[in-house]
């Protein structure tokens, strides 16, 4: 079948076969849909980096919050809660000075809280990062009833280990 058309008399008529038109709407119809299909992958896959930044920072943000949260009264317990976001050379490190840390805080019955804590990415790869966060917490004793501010900024390596972030290494920055 086969269309004439044509706006102007004194001009000859166009011929357009049906099969092209319906060709060429087809090829359009086809190129959108891959269009979309890519920028769905697109969308998905800065989705995805972005969930893995955001869990990468989270994990830094509580290590450095259970650093920073330690209790006299039942400093064991806390020095776990830092202990289960570690591994590696940090876990290592920490097996090492913890117990210096737990005798220190049952002999000045001291207590850590935190009052803020920021957080930001440094660098990135699928499976590790590097955060640096700045906390401030109160540590108080019978000797400081009333409190005395610590200011740190702690520079964590994070390596994603079975689905978690965990620090493998771990130092106070200036």
């Amino acid at each position: 079948m086969k269309i004439r058309r044509s706006r102007d008399e004194r001009r000859p008529a166009r011929v357009v076969s049906v099969p092209v038109v319906t060709g060429l709407l087809g090829t359009a119809v086809v190129v959108l849909a891959v269009l979309t299909v890519l920028l769905g992958v697109s969308v998905w896959r800065a989705d995805a980096k972005e969930d893995r930044r955001a869990a990468a920072m989270q994990s830094a943000r509580q290590t450095a919050v259970n650093l920073e949260s330690l209790d006299h009264r039942d400093i064991d317990k806390s020095l776990g809660r830092v202990l289960s976001g570690l591994t590696g050379e940090a876990k290592d490190q920490w097996a090492t000075i913890s117990k210096d840390i737990a005798q220190a805080a049952r002999q000045g019955q001291t207590t850590t809280t935190v009052q803020d804590v920021r957080a930001g990415v440094v660098s990135m790869d699928d499976d590790s990062a590097e955060v640096v966060v700045a906390i401030t917490a109160m540590a108080t004793s019978p000797k400081v009833p009333q409190g005395q501010p610590r200011y740190h900024r702690w520079r964590f390596d994070l390596t994603n280990t079975d689905g978690r972030w965990l620090v493998s290494n771990m130092r106070l920055v200036a």
